[in-house]
């Protein structure tokens, strides 16, 4: 039993007898090429004093952004995101004793020429003590590909609403609402199967070659939108 207190659910809007209404849903899929890939870079450091681990952690990430930033405009962004320094203590004894510091940076960089993400992501994960996660495929928030699925969710909306009103032999007379459920999209950072690369713990010796490029295939970005709308119509003869 409900009292005058508790909020009465909102009443349906049901048609009348003149002015019949039809309620449908409009749904969009799309599968489109991403527009930009993401690569998460982090560089450690260790030594045996906190000055030390400073110094080279300062050294290779110079290192780290000096080559992103080589590969100009097909970076569109490049980020530093966490610094740490964390002591580390000796596991045995009753002082509390630091044995060796760690250092860790993290960079986000995102690329729209995915011609040049595999050589940069080989290059990068040839760096001493580099690791490389990624890349992540996205669209861009204001991509046409969203306008374009909501469109499509509508235009299926009218559609159908028409198919109905064409089964009871009479058409729409005017649109009454339109509702947008939302255009969904993947997480901006899905972790796919072998989308992770790490570098080795060591840097490659004079000696060694280049490590050749890998050969990272996109994506395929999928696209969903829904609408609920709502049409009047003209009396049917039942």
């Amino acid at each position: 039993m409900t009292t005058a207190h508790e909020p009465q659910p909102p009443a349906l809007p049901y048609g009348t007898p003149d002015a019949p209404r039809i309620a449908v849903r409009g749904q969009a899929h799309l599968e489109v090429d991403p527009e930009i890939a993401r690569i998460g870079i982090t560089v450690t450091a260790r030594g045996r004093d906190r000055r030390t681990a400073l110094d080279d952690l300062t050294r290779r990430n110079t290192t780290a952004l000096d080559l992103i930033k080589t590969y100009g405009d097909a970076v569109e962004r490049l980020e530093t995101g966490a610094f740490s320094i964390t002591p580390e203590l000796t596991k045995h004894g009753r002082a509390e004793r630091i044995r060796t510091y760690h250092g860790r940076v993290h960079i986000t960089a995102e690329l729209t020429d995915f011609t040049a993400l595999g050589e940069l992501t080989t290059r990068l994960a040839d760096l001493d003590l580099t690791r490389v996660d990624g890349p992540w495929w996205a669209l861009r928030p204001d991509s046409p590909a969203h306008r374009k699925a909501r469109q499509q969710a509508v235009h299926e909306a009218v559609q159908r609403a028409r198919e109905y009103a064409d089964a009871l032999g009479t058409t729409l007379t005017a649109l009454v609402e339109l509702a947008d459920t939302g255009a969904e999209n993947p997480p901006p950072y899905p972790q796919a199967p072998g989308g992770r690369m790490r570098s080795v713990a060591y840097a490659a010796s004079a000696e060694d070659t280049a490590a050749a490029p890998l050969d990272l295939e996109p994506q395929r970005q999928h696209i969903h939108a829904q609408v609920n709308a709502r049409f009047t119509m003209a009396p049917p003869r039942l």
